[in-house]
C-alpha cells in the first residue's frame, strides 16, 4: 500500500520518517525501532503514535522515492 511520508533531514535529505498518513490520517512516528538497507530500498520499523507497529519501505525509482507500508503489528494491550 502506498502512503506519504514526512521526513527528518538532518546530516542527509530524507534521513528518518517522522509522520505518515494513511489515507487522511496522520501517524506521528514515536520512535524508530529498526532501520535496515536493500539493494535498491531502506526499511524502518517504527511505532506510530497509536502505539501499533509499522514496516514502513522506501524504494528509490528515477529521481524519485516511493514509500510503502509492508507490515502493521496492532500493539498488544495488557490488562490487569
Amino acid at each position: 500500500m502506498q502512503v506519504r511520508v514526512d521526513c527528518y533531514s538532518g546530516y542527509k535529505a530524507d534521513e528518518r520518517p517522522v509522520c505518515f498518513y494513511l489515507g487522511e490520517r496522520r501517524y506521528q512516528v514515536k520512535e524508530v525501532i529498526d532501520q535496515w538497507y536493500g539493494p535498491e530500498e531502506t526499511y524502518f520499523r517504527v511505532r506510530g503514535d497509536d502505539d501499533n507497529l509499522y514496516i514502513l519501505r522506501r524504494t528509490y525509482q528515477d529521481s524519485d522515492h516511493v514509500w510503502t507500508l509492508e507490515s502493521f503489528r496492532r500493539a498488544q494491550k495488557f490488562e490487569r
